[in-house]
């Protein structure tokens, strides 16, 4: 994610290539305006956009420790939220598993961190900023002097945790993977969404 001047985020989805869903659409009546991918397992999202505010959320797994089983919520209900708002939601935080919450608009981006046990705010100077599952990380220097980040997005998955596009044979036979990236930019004038379906990682 790149701050000051034009907003440039660029977000790729890993998960189990056996999860149901499908590509961005403003599926969510309750939230009429917002766009995102929909995860038809739990109905939410990792990433939404509502583009008349020119604001965006996104969520990323996080570490520590998990919510009790008995009252587990999805996360991807925190993103439509944020979205929506322009804050962090007002939700039982015991009921989700540790995450990562990106909020952000033409005047500021904030990362809102779960671990369980503790809530935590950063605010992202102007600047490029890598977020992964463990928060906040060094930046690559080839990701960080890329003239197209779309293109960072069509490298040859990797058996590697550190890659940008991964895919990962589990033991029982699953297939975890980089399934796609979104590219969004929002200046004065409006915003870009640019989504890109990664279907040579699905098994």
């Amino acid at each position: 994610m790149r701050t000051g001047g034009p907003l440039t985020l660029l977000a790729v989805r890993d998960e189990l290539t056996d999860r149901p869903w499908e590509g961005p659409g403003q599926y969510w009546p309750e939230h009429p305006g917002i766009l995102g991918g929909r995860d038809l397992k739990a109905g939410g999202t990792w990433l939404a956009v509502d583009s008349a505010a020119r604001r965006v959320a996104a969520v990323l797994n996080g570490r520590g420790t998990p919510a009790p089983e008995a009252t587990k919520i999805s996360r991807g209900g925190l993103p439509l939220l944020a979205a929506a708002t322009g804050t962090m939601p007002e939700v039982e935080l015991s009921r989700y598993d540790p995450f990562h919450l990106l909020i952000a608009d033409r005047s500021q981006a904030s990362l809102f961190s779960w671990d369980g046990v503790r809530l935590s705010r950063q605010d992202l100077p102007p600047g490029l900023t890598k977020i992964v599952n463990d928060g906040i990380v060094p930046v690559d220097p080839v990701f960080e002097t890329s003239a197209d980040w779309l293109a960072q997005a069509r490298v040859e998955p990797r058996d590697d945790p550190a890659a940008l596009i991964v895919r990962h044979e589990l033991p029982d036979g699953r297939i975890y993977a980089s399934l796609s990236a979104t590219l969004i930019t929002m200046d004065e004038e409006g915003m870009s969404y640019d989504f890109a379906e990664l279907d040579r990682l699905q098994a």
